[in-house]
């Protein structure tokens, strides 16, 4: 098991000191220049959008725009917000930070043109709601199934049983610094997963629309708090994130390469813009244009990264003790709160993990049902997938998983490589669709409306006409 740990490991050290990053930093400035830098300039237009959306009532499974938001939200702020923040800043040093806002602020107009194309490309469900997602765009937009089915199989298997497995087990951790048994943890996080994700669709979207800005809400005013308090302290985080990010760091294992690697690798685990995955959530909210949706993910990937990231980026460089400490993730953040706080902070942290864990799991399986249903209507192997989920969940809870870390960055590679291509392939589409979205705002109509003959391409659309709205879902 440690052979195949470490051939693991080798390959995707491989993947992402010579690849992905590479490719990742390249398709998002491309996608920004080709936007003409849409996440600046129409930042305003996405939070009133967003908020748009909050309470907007829906008819039977179909979800409004801010509960796909939510859902997607749900598995992006997880434990990687956190531990992933904390690990990346210990091995990174405070440079790591620096990098985390870059590909983030990249990442926005990646995140833009993938969920666009994934509202393009979306089919609607006979349970009245919506699918999508890039198995649906790399098949009807690409007419390549063979590669389709690849990403179907990649992104079930790493969100719905490797990530889960992974949040469980970061979760259990969480909870046994305050004496709850691992068993026991174990136990109630399986029926607890077990009961919504057979709820189906909908009660993961209630319980998205509610849970995520609550948890996030509160670990962010928690930071802010740390941060006043610790306010002199503050310019010299500034100063150490800017100036680690391209200078010599001890810290960070020499030079500045670390920093980037660990500060690019941790952000996109937490925003997972260019993943692949967020455009699954994308494409189930029902709007009036592919841009709309478009645009509301890509404020998510400023809200998980500038709020929900730095917030835990901050607590531990204020702290100040990531260095000598002897401690990463989980415990480094749960120690620095302690610190700040006072010793009941280590279960409060708890509380946080358990939301930020168990929302992402709910929301990682969405992304995997979602997929299974490309792959077969046979509802039969939908079941047979929850039941795996549930499985891992336990697993995850009770078991180290070292093994399964280096597997999720590698299907996270794999994953990487296959959306990106396909949206570099696409990307006119979401070209042309901003372009429209943006002529009707600009000639005074408040509800831009859709129609794909405004597409170059309209092969493999099969939702955006006149009288898709009345079609029989």
């Amino acid at each position: 098991m440690d052979a195949f740990n470490s051939l693991v490991g080798t390959i995707t050290g491989f993947l992402w000191d010579y690849i992905i990053i590479i490719y990742l930093v390249a398709a998002g400035f491309w996608f920004s220049l080709s936007t003409g830098f849409i996440q600046i300039r129409h930042l305003k237009e996405m939070v009133r959008l967003l908020g748009e959306g909050v309470g907007t009532k829906t008819n039977g499974n179909r979800i409004s725009s801010f509960q796909a938001f939510c859902v997607s939200s749900a598995s992006r702020v997880g434990v990687g917000n956190i531990a992933g923040i904390a690990i990346a800043v210990v091995l990174g040093g405070p440079g790591a930070v620096f990098w985390m806002w870059f590909i983030a602020f990249l990442g926005a107009a990646t995140g833009f043109v993938e969920s666009t194309l994934a509202q393009i490309y979306k089919v609607p469900s006979k349970k009245g709601g919506f699918h999508g997602g890039p198995a649906y765009y790399i098949k009807q937009g690409l007419k390549s199934p063979v590669f389709a089915f690849i990403f179907a199989v990649l992104i079930s298997v790493t969100y719905g049983l490797i990530y889960n497995s992974v949040q469980a087990n970061t979760l259990a951790s969480a909870l046994q610094t305050v004496q709850i048994d691992l068993q026991y943890t174990a136990i109630a996080v399986t029926i607890l997963t077990a009961l919504v994700i057979f709820g189906g669709i909908a009660r993961v979207a209630r319980l998205s629309e509610w849970l995520v800005p609550i948890m996030a809400g509160v670990y962010i005013l928690t930071a802010i708090y740390i941060v006043l308090v610790n306010i002199t302290e503050l310019p010299n985080v500034f100063y150490a994130i800017f100036t680690k990010a391209f200078t010599f760091d001890a810290a960070s294992g020499g030079f500045f390469g670390a920093a980037i690697m660990n500060g690019i690798k941790r952000g996109l685990f937490s925003n997972e813009a260019g993943e692949g995955s967020v455009p699954n959530a994308a494409a189930t909210a029902d709007v009036s244009h592919p841009v709309k949706q478009g645009l509301i993910q890509s404020f998510g990937v400023f809200v998980d990264t500038f709020l929900v990231c730095t917030a835990s980026a901050f607590i531990v460089l204020v702290s100040g003790n990531y260095e000598s400490s002897n401690l990463t993730g989980i415990a480094l953040v749960q120690h620095d709160l302690a610190m700040q706080l006072g010793d009941w902070a280590p279960g409060v942290m708890a509380i946080f993990i358990f939301m930020f864990a168990f929302s992402s799991i709910v929301g990682n399986y969405y992304y995997g049902e979602i997929n299974i249903a490309h792959l077969t209507k046979n509802t039969l192997y939908l079941h047979i997938f929850r039941i795996f989920v549930v499985i891992m969940v336990y697993f995850g809870s009770i078991a180290s998983l070292n093994l399964v870390w280096n597997l999720a960055d590698l299907f996270m590679a794999f994953m990487v490589l296959t959306n990106l291509t396909a949206i570099l392939l696409l990307a006119k589409q979401s070209k042309v669709a901003m372009f429209d979205y943006f002529k009707q705002k600009k000639a005074g109509i408040v509800e831009p409306t859709f129609d794909r003959s405004t597409l170059p391409n309209q092969e493999g659309i099969v939702w955006w006409h006149k009288d898709a709205k009345h079609e029989d879902a």
